[in-house]
């Protein structure tokens, strides 16, 4: 039976982080923000399957008051061995002495962009003037209450000139994907990060911000102070390596590190290495 050229990636993939590590068995916890989410999720079986670790997921906003936010985990005192979210909060909660210092590993970099209902008109977001125009037009507005939100409300309509014109229309959405609520039609328009919206079979992905207005965020890990280990630190590095990033790409994200090349095909009529 022949591979998919996404699964024979998985596969390379196990075999990679066989060679890399014996079976360890450990438990490690982990809570991690929605943009990185659709790698973490194809990562962690592999991970999994080749280490016998144990990863224990949360899922969280990077930043906010919401009681299922990152920050207000940390708070009330859950334990967890490592965050994964957005760059500047990942920052904050390094200063404020939540995660370790000098723990901070980027994984990949993300864009903002928009999405629609599958069958609904796409409007051109290519230009500046053309996102003006598409948040002006627009009945309602749904955006993030993480790192993209805060740019969009807090930075970018300003800059547009529409804060106050669309104010009364445009949404911030805490404690669910952006994309959920256009695709319930609770909104004509959405913004999250790229990686956040693709997963979303119901909607049409209309395309990033404009490239002078664009965001570009890291999604970053870190280890939680106190709970620092060999564990929780080789699940990172797999995370960063050259040999996720294949997969990290396919999710709509840009890793950080070069993906590995796809393995050289076999000379013809030469025999095959065993």
């Amino acid at each position: 039976m022949k591979l998919t050229a996404l699964a024979a990636r998985k596969a390379a993939l196990v075999f990679l982080v066989w060679l890399a590590a014996p079976a360890w068995a450990d438990d490690i916890h982990v809570i991690t923000s929605g943009g990185f989410t659709a790698a973490y999720q194809q990562l962690v079986p592999l991970y999994e399957a080749a280490t016998q670790d144990r990863i224990i997921t949360a899922y969280g906003a990077s930043m906010g008051n919401a009681p299922d936010s990152i920050p207000s985990r940390l708070a009330r005192g859950e334990t967890f061995d490592v965050v994964i979210l957005a760059d500047s909060g990942l920052d904050k909660l390094i200063a404020e002495g939540k995660v370790a210092a000098g723990s901070r590993v980027d994984l990949a970099q993300s864009l903002i962009g928009m999405s629609v209902r599958k069958g609904t008109p796409k409007p051109d977001i290519s230009t500046v003037e053309g996102l003006k125009q598409t948040l002006l037009n627009a009945k309602s507005i749904a955006y993030s209450a993480s790192a993209s939100g805060t740019y969009l409300s807090g930075e970018l309509f300003h800059r547009l000139g529409v804060a106050d014109q669309i104010k009364d229309k445009a949404r911030k959405i805490k404690s669910e994907r952006v994309g959920a609520v256009v695709a319930r039609g609770d909104a004509e328009i959405g913004f999250q990060q790229v990686s956040e919206l693709l997963p979303f079979k119901e909607l049409d992905f209309v395309g990033p911000l404009p490239a002078e207005l664009q965001q570009r965020v890291f999604f970053s890990a870190g280890m939680v102070a106190g709970h620092q280990s060999a564990a929780a630190s080789r699940f990172v590095r797999f995370l960063a390596s050259p040999a996720a990033a294949t997969i990290v790409r396919t999710t709509g994200l840009e890793p950080v590190a070069t993906p590995l090349p796809p393995p050289a095909p076999p000379v013809l009529g030469q025999p095959q290495k065993r």
